[in-house]
């Protein structure tokens, strides 16, 4: 059986190209979504100053980003075999059932 785990090369490689390809799609929705609240804004208040624009482009952009990142590090963590291998230090001694 092959190991799925970033220890084997060959499958870190595959794994972090779909990390990285996820990213980009999320990069591309990021920016159309920051676009559209660009352009909602604009439709509602009118003409913003650029201050205004830009941190509400970089404030959009920036959270789906980031919430892309963790996410797709919490998929990739969890799809290679990372989550198993904790060990964890207190099992046995605290009861939680």
């Amino acid at each position: 059986m092959p190991r799925h785990d970033l220890d084997d090369p060959e499958y870190a490689a595959f794994a972090w190209g779909r990390f990285k390809r996820i990213l980009r799609w999320m990069a591309l929705a990021a920016l159309l979504t920051a676009a559209l609240a660009e352009l909602v804004l604009y439709l509602w208040l009118g003409e913003l100053n650029f201050v205004t624009a830009s941190a509400t482009f970089l404030g959009v952009f920036v959270t789906m980003m980031v919430a892309a990142a963790l996410m797709g590090l919490m998929f990739l963590s969890s799809g290679t075999g990372h989550d198993e291998r904790v060990e964890d230090p207190l099992k046995g001694e605290i009861g939680l059932d």
